[in-house]
């Protein structure tokens, strides 16, 4: 099997016929093996009738149907976990992502020697009101991460198959797959300009609590990813610091209290951050402290990825 394509859907029932004809032709022109997985993530329209429909018709394909709507990470999970092609290729069901770049993706990973390679959509086909937040998110994430992306949330991506085996993608988090991949040992990230088409059936799932998720899993990614197997490093430096800064005034107003005679100790403002200081930073040292004994006693706390073994 040399690519499994995986495709996402949510009430995208015009566009599946289209896409699936779409893709095959694409590979048969350049020869290759494949299997087209179709993971409906709880669509409210015809959408699995349609699957099921094509599945007679294209013998490559295979859907899975959830029950309810669980989002697009759970979907491509499911997808990632049921793939078996040497490069796994994700693209969305809208049409708004070309089959047409599937070949030269594939060579990317399969000749040039990349773990991932994310699309970028330098010309979109998008109103303003979705392009300026992604521009912004674009941005945040890579000051936060150090990944230089353009496009972090453009679908359409190709993986080596160990990388989408390796991660465990959850929540929100299929915006930032470069940076599991990059957090689980797979460093040769590159991206390729793709064409970006107007969406032809269906109305847009973007929206603005989107775009404020977005956000909060980039604060929650970033965190997991340098201090997710080491907490103490963040809460028992912070705490150390909180309750040695607390510490240093209360000593302050001690030497004031019993060498200079000039005031009470508990009528300065100063006295209540000193005591709040030392209390917050006992509480974040406890948390780290917890925060380690959790992680260590965790069943993948050594759970590490093995590229290669020899002997």
């Amino acid at each position: 099997m040399d690519i499994s394509v995986v495709v996402p859907l949510f009430n995208e029932e015009e566009s599946l016929p289209e896409l699936t004809a779409w893709i095959d032709r694409v590979m048969k022109e350049n020869g290759l093996a494949y299997e087209l997985i179709l993971v409906d993530d709880g669509s409210r329209d015809g959408s699995w009738k349609t699957i099921e429909a094509l599945s007679g018709q294209f013998p490559a394909i295979r859907g899975f149907r959830f029950r309810r709507n669980y989002g697009k990470s759970a979907a491509l999970h499911t997808g990632f976990r049921n793939a078996s092609g040497e490069v796994v290729i994700t693209m969305d069901a809208d049409l708004q992502d070309s089959p047409d770049e599937i070949p030269a993706l594939y060579k990317m990973i399969r000749e040039e020697g990349y773990d991932l390679v994310s699309g970028w959509k330098k010309v979109r086909h998008d109103p303003l009101s979705k392009t300026l937040p992604t521009r912004l998110f674009n941005w945040a994430t890579r000051c936060a991460t150090g990944i230089r992306l353009h496009d972090f949330n453009c679908g359409l991506k190709a993986y080596r198959l160990a990388v989408v085996k390796s991660i465990e993608v959850y929540g929100e988090m299929h915006r930032y797959i470069p940076v599991m991949a990059k957090w689980a040992g797979f460093t040769h990230i590159g991206e390729k300009v793709v064409a970006h088409q107007k969406r032809k059936y269906g109305k847009t799932k973007f929206g603005l609590e989107r775009f404020l998720n977005g956000f909060l899993d980039l604060i929650s990614i970033s965190f997991v990813t340098r201090f997710g197997r080491k907490p103490m490093h963040l809460f028992g430096l912070l705490g150390t610091l909180l309750f040695l800064a607390g510490f240093v005034i209360a000593l302050y107003l001690a030497y004031g209290k019993f060498f200079m005679m000039e005031y009470r100790m508990t009528e300065r403002p100063l006295f209540y951050f000193g005591l709040l200081a030392m209390v917050l930073g006992t509480q974040l040292f406890l948390a780290g402290f917890l925060g380690e004994l959790i992680s260590r006693s965790a069943p993948d706390r050594n759970n590490y990825q093995i590229e290669k073994t020899c002997g």
